[in-house]
């Protein structure tokens, strides 16, 4: 989107009647345009263009939120009703889709971090979308893969907990997951499991080095 600025940075200050050189900008400017100070950019003066302003400036290049818009255009002071107006024809022409949010954001951070269930929720409350939007999104996320993720955190942070005792292997493991929104169940499980297959992999290891018989 281009931004309209006031004159251009590189044109000379005025020497004198700065006054009137003021009052001819003011009259030049388009009416729904605030007069600012020398170097500022304007903004509209109808509360409604301005909060038009506002949201395709916070979407351009990122997605966002209903919820996310109304607290920046309220952060902004730009009346209610003005507000939701230009928030409803948003969504009315498919800028503002907390659905496709919700499920871009499950694939990615999912993908991504790892995320279960439980925190992408989280993130996504703090983002203001709908419950029901928010359980839409997360049954694309089945409970086999999100179990195959847990195995793939685990066993890229395995190596670092060699040398630790077996319990303490086992809780720092289990954090690891517990802390990317898995339940403690799913944790423990996955972590046993990944340990029981480290050390059948090295009791094989070992007996190719021993001697027969």
């Amino acid at each position: 989107m281009t931004r309209r600025t006031d004159w251009p940075d590189s044109s000379p200050p005025p020497q004198s009647g700065g006054a009137a050189s003021s009052s001819r900008a003011e009259e030049a400017a388009p009416p729904e345009y605030a007069s600012k100070a020398a170097g500022a950019p304007a903004e509209p003066r109808d509360p409604v263009e301005r909060a038009r302003a506002i949201c395709l400036r916070l979407l351009t290049g990122t997605p966002r939120t209903r919820a996310q818009l109304a607290d920046a255009l309220r952060k902004r002071d730009v009346p209610a009703e003005a507000a939701e107006e230009v928030l409803a024809r948003f969504e009315d022409v498919g800028l503002i889709d907390d659905a496709s949010f919700a499920d871009a954001w499950v694939d990615s951070r999912h993908h991504s971090r790892g995320l279960a269930r439980r925190a992408l929720a989280r993130e996504l409350r703090t983002r203001g979308v709908e419950p029901a939007v928010i359980d839409g999104a997360l049954e694309r996320l089945d409970p086999g893969q999100e179990e195959e993720t847990a195995r793939a955190l685990v066993d890229r942070k395995l190596r670092t907990t060699r040398g630790l005792p077996p319990d303490k292997r086992l809780r720092r493991l289990a954090g690891l997951l517990a802390r990317r929104g898995y339940p403690e169940g799913v944790a423990l499980r996955v972590v046993r499991q990944a340990l029981e297959a480290e050390d059948a992999r090295c009791a094989e290891t070992l007996e190719e080095y021993l001697p027969d018989g």
